[in-house]
């Protein structure tokens, strides 16, 4: 059974995050998610949906096997558990790749990372474009 890793906020899930998530679900036999806990959310806007309702909302997804909250301490903590074989970076995260494949291996952890590259194109596959249009619509 290969198990695959992926991560991120998934405020406001939209079309962008299912493809992601669907591409990262092809690279192996289980799909696990970590879901960024809103403490940690330091690179962007805080998400405008609460970190509980967004783990319910990707454990809803079918492609997903079991999200779970990310750790405040340590982004690496939860992946001693997971015991992860790939790792799905979406195309905007902000890891590199090498580096982390390299603090994988120093902690123990042979994962491979793979980078899903962006293909899903329309109007409203990102948070930011959502907030966006609603402030148009109803700023």
């Amino acid at each position: 059974m290969t198990r695959v890793l992926a991560t991120g906020t998934f405020d406001i899930l939209h079309p962008g995050h299912i493809y992601f998530l669907t591409q990262a679900r092809k690279l192996g036999d289980e799909l696990f998610v970590i879901v960024a806990r809103d403490s940690n959310v330091t690179h962007k806007p805080k998400p405008i949906v609460p970190e509980e309702q967004r783990l319910e909302m990707v454990n809803a997804l079918g492609m997903v096997d079991k999200a779970l909250l990310g750790s405040e301490k340590d982004m690496f903590e939860p992946l001693k558990e997971i015991k992860p074989d790939i790792i799905a970076l979406g195309y905007d995260q902000r890891f590199d790749s090498e580096l982390l494949e390299k603090e994988l291996t120093k902690r123990g952890i042979p994962a491979k990372v793979v980078r899903i590259p962006l293909s899903k194109k329309c109007p409203l596959c990102s948070t930011g474009a959502i907030i966006k249009e609603v402030l148009k619509r109803y700023g």
